[in-house]
C-alpha cells in the first residue's frame, strides 16, 4: 500500500531553520546510537538495532555493490544521535518553540485526520562524511511499552507482527535537514519494502513528513574526501569545538576533525497521533497496557503456530533472532 508523505521545502523561516544548527552547537556533543541503552534479560548482548545490522551486512551495504569489513560497515552506520526532549524531559535550551511548532502541529493534524496530536520526541542525529543509515524502520510505541522499558528491536518485531495493532501509538515523524553537507540523502520504500526506491535530498532547510514506524527508509552516504573512516566505536564522541568544526574523540584521543558543512544534522520531531478521545484518554490513563511478559508469551504463541519454534523457548539471545528473523520483513535487492 502506498504511503502518504509531505515533502516541505522549504520548511521553516530563515532565522528559525539557522537556529537549529545552533541547537547542535549548544548542545556540544554527540554519542553514538549504539550507545543506547539495552535491556537486561532480552537479548542484552545484542544492539539495540541489530536487526537492521544483520539485514545491512546480508544485502552488501547500500545496495550499490559497496562492500567493507565488518569493523568498516559498523563505522559507517554507527552515526551519532542524542535526545532533545522527551515528552516534558527537556535536555536542550530553546527546543520548546519547535517541538510546539504550530505549522507542524497544524499539518500533522491534517495529515492524520485527526485533532488528537500530541507532540512527543526530538532527536538530532549527525553523521560525519562517509557515514549512512541503513533501511530501517523507526522504533515504534505502544500502551506500556516504548523505548524506556523493552529493547527497540522488540518494539519493531511487535510492530511487524501485526499482533499488538490494538495497544499501538501512531507515530508521524517529521525529518528535517539543516546544513550544506552534501550526499546523505533521504532514501524510502513509499509504496511499501515491495515497491520502488525513492530518494529526496538532504537540502538545507527542508523536511518530510511520514510514518516511519511503517515506510521503509534510511540515509545513502553522506560524500567524504578524507581517504579513510576512522574506526566508530560505542565510547566514541563527536564534539562541536567552535569557529564552524566538530571533532571526533576516543576518549582524549582524536580521530578526525570535520567542518560544519560536511555533518550531515537532522532533526527528527515526532508526533503522537491518536484516533480519538478515547484512545489518548487510554493512553493517559495508563488503561489496558501490555507488560513484558504478556509480549513475549504473544509473540512466543505465533512462533508456535507457524512451527517456527518448538520445545522449551530458546536463551534470550537466540529468541531475539528468532523473533526478528519471523516478524521483519525488510525490501529485497
Amino acid at each position: 500500500m502506498t504511503a502518504d508523505y509531505l515533502h516541505m521545502d522549504p520548511f521553516l523561516d530563515p532565522a528559525d531553520a539557522d537556529n537549529m544548527l545552533r541547537l547542535a552547537e549548544s548542545f556540544g556533543s554527540f554519542g553514538t546510537y549504539a550507545d543506547e541503552a539495552t535491556s537486561e534479560g532480552l537479548g542484552e548482548s545484542l544492539p539495540q538495532r541489530f536487526d537492521v545490522g544483520l539485514y545491512y551486512v546480508a544485502r552488501g551495504l547500500d545496495g550499490q555493490g559497496n562492500r567493507d569489513d565488518a569493523e568498516t560497515a559498523a563505522s559507517r552506520t554507527n552515526y551519532f544521535r542524542e535526545t532533545y526532549a522527551y515528552g516534558c524531559d527537556v535536555r536542550v535550551k530553546g527546543i520548546e518553540p519547535f517541538m510546539d511548532h504550530p505549522l507542524m502541529q497544524a499539518t500533522a493534524r491534517k495529515f492524520c485526520g485527526s485533532d488528537e496530536v500530541v507532540p512527543a520526541i526530538i532527536y538530532a542525529n549527525l553523521l560525519v562524511p562517509g557515514q549512512e543509515l541503513a533501511i530501517h524502520t523507526d522504533v515504534p510505541e505502544f500502551r506500556g511499552a516504548n523505548r524506556k522499558n523493552v529493547p527497540q528491536w522488540l518494539l519493531v518485531s511487535m510492530l511487524h507482527s501485526g499482533l499488538f495493532d490494538r495497544w499501538r501509538i501512531p507515530i508521524l515523524t517529521c525529518v528535517s535537514w539543516f546544513g550544506a553537507a552534501r550526499g546523505g540523502a533521504f532514501t524510502f520504500y513509499p509504496a511499501g519494502p515491495g515497491g520502488p526506491r525513492e530518494a529526496i535530498p538532504a537540502r538545507h532547510n527542508s523536511a518530510i513528513l511520514v510514518d516511519t514506524d511503517q515506510v521503509f527508509h534510511g540515509v545513502e552516504r553522506v560524500a567524504h574526501e578524507l581517504p579513510d573512516l576512522p574506526a566508530i566505536g560505542r565510547d566514541t564522541r563527536l564534539h562541536f569545538l567552535g569557529d564552524g568544526r566538530w571533532v571526533l574523540r576516543e576518549g582524549e584521543r582524536q580521530l578526525a576533525e570535520y567542518p560544519w558543512e560536511g555533518i550531515r544534522y537532522s532533526i527528527s520531531w515526532k508526533a503522537y497521533c491518536f484516533r480519538n478521545k478515547a484512545d489518548r484518554a487510554a493512553w493517559e490513563e495508563n488503561s489496558d497496557n501490555l507488560t513484558v511478559e504478556r509480549i513475549l508469551d504473544t509473540l512466543e504463541q505465533e512462533l508456535r503456530s507457524r512451527g517456527v519454534l518448538v520445545g522449551a523457548r530458546p536463551a534470550p539471545d537466540d529468541f531475539a533472532l528468532m523473533m526478528v528473523e519471523s516478524f521483519i520483513r525488510f525490501p529485497g535487492p
